[in-house]
């Protein structure tokens, strides 16, 4: 341990537990390639990212969406959506964005929105280490690491 942090092995590639904020399982910081597809394989759930990274404050999150998930905004934070794959719809209250594999979008903090899909879509979230995933730290979904 160096400065409260444990260095271990795990599958053979270096990693970096950090605690979560909440009482939420330890982070996992990679120190070596990550594979998205991998990870993405690794849980079938929808609507429950998983934390692969971290990057200057902010989590990195792979996700599986299929539906409509809640109309919510966050008031300090953008929210930020890369699709790996599929096509999801983030919808406004006076507009809709459709993104397909390969495009982005940023909610602007405050926006009211919710993400939509018809057929499951993977995504690479970012977001500042702690944001809960409704808006609200009482319905967030627990952040666990992939």
């Amino acid at each position: 341990m160096i400065c409260g942090v444990h260095f271990v092995k795990q599958r053979k590639t270096p990693a970096l537990y950090v605690p979560h904020r909440w009482n939420q399982p330890v982070k996992t910081i990679q120190t070596q390639v990550i594979n998205l597809a991998a990870k993405l394989d690794t849980f079938t759930e929808h609507w429950s990212p998983r934390t692969v990274g971290l990057f200057n404050g902010h989590d990195l999150m792979v996700v599986k969406v299929k539906g409509e998930f809640v109309w919510h905004s966050h008031a300090d934070t953008d929210d930020f959506f890369l699709v790996l794959n599929g096509v999801l719809k983030v919808e406004m209250r006076d507009h809709t964005v459709e993104l397909k594999a390969g495009e982005m979008y940023v909610v602007p903090k405050g926006v009211e929105h919710r993400t939509v899909a018809k057929e499951e879509a993977h995504l690479l979230l970012i977001e500042p280490t702690g944001t809960p995933n409704t808006g609200n730290a009482n319905t967030a979904a627990a952040r666990t690491a992939a």
